[in-house]
């Protein structure tokens, strides 16, 4: 007789491997599913997921709905948003409607989630954790393990193929609890709670905000919004400076049509990116402040590379005079 299957949403947080954990033990395989919207951390996150998959036995697989989050969620959420640019409730129900899409193609019976009653007023209320599963078309199919004992017996406890008595009643911000099932379980390198969308960070929303006040935003565009400072010049053109030599190294890499390359010549500078589409106005203010980032002198001309044309410009007097154009 096969084992009973289910599909965990997988953020790689501390709550939802817990919860799978939780599920584990009752001796149901888990397949833990990594949904990437594009919005994740800016640093790659992968090892880390797989080694937490590997510490309790469960199969690791992302799930790349990038095309579909910015069509059907990002830019028109039926919930709205939270205190920045996220749209929680919509973006929870848009993967769990995934999730459930795929339980029939690897035989699963359930879907799990680390969600905990209350740890987010806004999208972890009673409310909003039974908002998600209507609009999801998952009522009775979503288990959440942490907090089982404080909702409604799902379709997997009532038919046993789950000890609900073996489940949580979490409920709340305090992390007492789960750092005792650390302990339990014997967890290492797990991750601290918090964090993780950039959508919720305030920063992210600004220069979100400001991309689609100028331009249709698509998914190449999402790494552009993840490194650097910056810039809406004069004329509206787009200007990202990386701010260390890790952005420098991440702008370099980023292959995107609306944009050219910034490069300092014979002298050390930060990577950069302009719209290519930038006035001549701008491409000389865009040279200008990114000259201004090295270590030059006001009154010299220093050589600067748009992807192989080349330009001599000076820097601007002081930075000062880039507050004006900066965003972030």
């Amino acid at each position: 007789m096969s084992k009973t299957k289910a599909i965990a949403l997988f953020s790689g947080g501390l709550d939802s491997i817990l919860a799978i954990k939780l599920i584990i033990d009752q001796g149901i395989d888990v397949i833990a599913c990594n949904i990437n919207t594009g919005f994740g951390a800016t640093k790659d996150r992968y090892e880390h997921m797989k080694n937490l998959c590997d510490q309790v036995g469960a199969e690791l697989r992302i799930i790349d709905i990038q095309s579909e989050y910015l069509q059907d969620v990002l830019f028109s959420p039926k919930y709205g948003y939270g205190k920045h640019f996220n749209p929680c409730i919509d973006c929870h129900s848009k993967m769990f409607e995934v999730a459930k899409r795929i339980m029939s193609d690897v035989g699963a019976s359930f879907l799990i989630s680390g969600e905990v009653l209350g740890q987010r007023p806004m999208s972890q209320n009673k409310d909003a954790l039974q908002t998600v599963l209507n609009e999801s078309n998952c009522d009775g199919l979503l288990l959440r393990p942490m907090s089982a004992k404080l909702l409604a017996p799902t379709i997997a406890e009532q038919e046993g193929l789950v000890e609900r008595e073996k489940l949580e009643a979490i409920m709340g911000r305090s992390r007492d609890r789960q750092f005792e099932l650390v302990e339990k379980f014997g967890l290492k390198d797990f991750e601290s709670p918090g964090g993780g969308c950039l959508l919720t960070d305030e920063n992210f929303a600004k220069k979100i905000r400001d991309f689609i006040a100028y331009d249709t935003f698509a998914i190449k565009d999402i790494p552009v919004l993840k490194y650097g400072r910056h810039l809406r010049l004069l004329d509206g053109s787009k200007l990202v400076v990386g701010r260390n030599k890790e952005e420098n190294e991440k702008l370099q890499e980023i292959d995107n049509d609306k944009f050219i390359h910034l490069r300092t010549v014979g002298i050390p500078g930060p990577h950069s990116l302009l719209s290519k589409s930038a006035t001549p106005k701008d491409r000389e203010l865009a040279a200008r402040i990114v000259l201004t980032y090295c270590k030059t002198k006001a009154d010299e001309k220093y050589v600067v590379s748009f992807d192989n044309e080349e330009a001599e410009f000076s820097p601007l007097a002081s930075r000062e005079e880039i507050k004006p154009f900066t965003i972030l």
